[in-house]
């Protein structure tokens, strides 16, 4: 239950789906967890209720991880408040499905600025500080659609593979500072990041995945709990494959 006593972890699309059962299970291994939502205030409010048996060891921060000087802003804060970090977790995407030839500049631009270029700042500000205690564990979630690619999904594949070439090399810079950097790669995971595809989508899915389930966010958490542990010091630059065979 003390795996991560006194650990600090920032996870980032904290209060739902896969980062919510991200940091439920940093909470459970004794981590203070800083987690980071976009904009949906109520389930943040709900989810801070939810944890009050973690002894005050949550703590919720609103921030667009898209904006550069939000994010400076609140790393000052976080720094002032903690010093230092020791685990980031880059969970907070978005969908806005469309075929290609269809798909609105807007939907393209806003999904690599919050999957891409949200983990490129995240990780920025988190390695500055990881670096003055020679430490750290950065994991960035990604998507099999990074390398497979999935019909009317070009800007969420294009994020993702972009995030697992940000992490390959973040992990060489850094790697002499005692810091990893790694991907965790969900598959088709029962959250409400799906729920608005239609039932006929759904079931085709199911039947891509030798395991004939879609897998569950906490099949996730144990996988980044791993990257985060000291069983992983010597993995970096890796993806992990989450994906019931896919």
């Amino acid at each position: 239950m003390t795996y991560f006593k006194e650990q600090i972890a920032i996870v980032t699309g904290a209060t739902r789906g896969i980062g919510r059962a991200i940091s439920i299970a940093l909470l459970q291994k004794g981590a203070t967890v800083l987690g980071i939502y976009g904009g949906n205030t109520a389930a943040a409010e709900t989810f801070q209720d939810q944890c009050a048996d973690f002894n005050g060891r949550l703590k919720l921060y609103k921030c667009n991880v898209a904006d550069s000087s939000a994010v400076t802003e609140l790393f000052c804060q976080i720094e002032a408040e903690y010093d230092s970090i020791d685990i980031l977790v880059n969970s907070a995407g978005i969908r806005r499905d469309a075929v290609l030839a269809l798909m609105k500049d807007d939907d393209w631009q806003s999904v690599i600025d919050v999957n891409l270029t949200g983990t490129f700042l995240m990780c920025k500000q988190a390695v500055l500080l990881m670096m003055k205690k020679k430490y750290g564990r950065i994991i960035n979630i990604s998507s099999p659609a990074a390398h497979v690619g999935f019909a009317g999904q070009a800007n969420y594949s294009a994020s993702k593979a972009g995030q697992i070439g940000l992490t390959r090399s973040l992990a060489k810079e850094v790697a002499k500072k005692k810091i990893t950097v790694n991907c965790v790669s969900p598959g088709f995971i029962a959250t409400d990041f799906i729920d608005d595809l239609p039932k006929e989508q759904v079931a085709e899915y199911k039947k891509l995945v030798p395991m004939r389930r879609f897998g569950k966010a906490e099949e996730i958490a144990d996988a980044v709990l791993f990257l985060a542990g000291d069983g992983a010091n010597y993995i970096t630059g890796s993806v992990l494959d989450v994906n019931g065979g896919l």
